[in-house]
């Protein structure tokens, strides 16, 4: 079976393509550049039958008239799998599907509608709702349906390799350069490559490793629209991890979706949302044995209480963090994927908490700890952290020092194409203009003008950064 599938049966249809696929693809080329315009070979057709979807929409609108031709009807861009916003449901990747080939339905729209370029996906704003439904889906899940696929293409352990190691650079372009510098060639990568996989041959055990290995790529799809500022599509993205983690039977991983849920939540302000987020990810998973992960879930509920301004659930749940994390032990722990959490990543939670909890000294205490010798050496998380360390010494009144330390975040953030970064920066910029026209002021204000993330963007929406790795 080809990456697209609707395609395939188009072509077959209209006499393009043959069962055994060898003829008629430069005969479709030349029908499609035709309608384009353009010269075309029968790569082209290739890479769309793998998947591709072309960029431009008069390609995209070629390819219908050319089936259209053949067929003698009007073809539409989502029956060829090349779905424009117009066509894509506002609820898509909303709801959590009730079976696991449903999720990878789901999941395969999403890709295709978000690289054809969906306005629908794009400018979606969160549903408050779906988060609430997902996670009580999730926590009382009593589905036992086989991760096993039937088709064409078989399916092994070196295929799941292959999607993790590619994952895992994308996962380090992520945390180098932000959401917005590689995120539409990771869906691509998912749309093409991983979409095939699911739609293979394999037996329950090679299945539980593929839907551990999708939810993570979806996952990280998901949090690198939430850095680009595409909340909607963010959302959606976690939505269908979760299921995905679901029917690969792990437990943590979904947990750790919901951990990425309120992570979200809390920046885009739904804090009471986050918080309840974070407790269905311990709930989840109390009998788990992870102590890092029930950690990370207690800091992110910290993170959503010191927004709230809840001072005592802040520090009770900061002080569950702590314990938990002192009593981890990483050679044994289950949920390896939260070996980045160490010391300085806990002390970047920390420092957040204080901060938002009007605690500045103690912020600026565990924001420089975090910023140490064990920093994680990700670009995005030491610009988060630094910028934590600016804000508490201007709550000190150390304006001199902030603006100081506000300088050394911005040339930190100069390679990152972030929204969240953006967003912190305009809260130092509030924070920063009631200080009044200091001499220090004005000098940071005339030095910030050179940096781009100085420089106000309309398109920020978030007026509430959160922590974390990918903080």
């Amino acid at each position: 079976m080809s990456g697209n599938p609707q395609l395939e049966a188009l072509m077959l249809e209209a006499g393009f393509l043959r069962e055994d696929g060898t003829v008629g693809l430069k005969v479709f080329a030349r029908a499609v550049g035709r309608h384009a315009g353009r010269e075309l070979t029968h790569t082209y057709v290739r890479r769309w039958l793998n998947g591709m979807v072309p960029r431009e929409e008069k390609m995209r609108r070629a390819i219908t008239l050319a089936l259209g031709e053949r067929l003698g009807r009007p073809v539409r861009p989502n029956e060829v799998g090349l779905g424009e916003g117009k066509d894509v449901a506002p609820d898509l990747g909303l709801v959590y599907p009730d079976k696991a080939t449903d999720g990878i339905a789901l999941v395969t729209d999403l890709w295709r509608a978000d690289i054809a370029g969906s306005s629908a996906l794009l400018t979606a704003p969160p549903d408050v709702g779906a988060w609430n439904d997902a996670s009580l889906s999730w926590l009382v899940a009593a589905r036992h349906d086989a991760a096993s696929g039937a088709g064409g293409r078989r399916v092994g352990p070196a295929d799941i390799a292959g999607i993790r190691s590619t994952v895992d650079m994308f996962d380090h372009l992520d945390g180098q350069h932000g959401g917005g510098h590689a995120r539409r060639a990771l869906i691509e990568f998912l749309r093409t490559d991983l979409a095939a996989l699911l739609r293979g041959r394999y037996d329950a055990e090679v299945g539980r490793e593929l839907f551990k290995a999708a939810a993570q790529a979806t996952l990280l799809g998901a949090w690198m629209s939430y850095d680009a500022g595409l909340h909607g599509l963010a959302q959606r993205y976690f939505i269908q991890a979760l299921r995905l983690a679901e029917s690969a039977e792990d437990r943590l991983l979904g947990a750790s979706v919901l951990d990425a849920m309120s992570h979200q939540a809390t920046f885009l302000g739904r804090y009471r949302e986050a918080a309840n987020l974070a407790r269905a990810a311990r709930m989840g998973t109390a009998t788990a044995g992870s102590a890092s992960a029930t950690a990370h879930f207690a800091a992110m509920e910290a993170r959503a209480l010191a927004r709230l301004g809840d001072a005592a659930g802040c520090d009770e749940a900061m002080a569950t963090a702590v314990r938990e994390f002192e009593r981890r032990n990483t050679d044994s722990d289950p949920a390896d994927w939260f070996g980045y959490f160490n010391d300085a990543e806990l002390a970047a939670e920390l420092g957040h908490c204080n901060r938002d909890l009007g605690r500045p000294a103690d912020a600026s205490t565990y924001a420089t700890m975090s910023l140490g010798p064990t920093s994680s050496g990700y670009v995005r998380s030491d610009f988060f952290v630094t910028m934590v360390l600016a804000d508490a010494y201007l709550y000190q009144g150390e304006v001199e020092q902030a603006c100081e330390v506000a300088l050394q975040a911005l040339a930190i953030g100069e390679q990152l194409k972030s929204a969240r970064c953006g967003a912190y920066v305009d809260e130092f910029r509030a924070r920063l203009a009631k200080v009044g026209n200091s001499p220090a002021a004005k000098e940071f204000v005339e030095q910030a003008a050179e940096r781009r993330l100085w420089t106000p963007n309309d398109a920020r929406t978030a007026p509430s950064p959160g922590g974390s790795r990918r903080s």
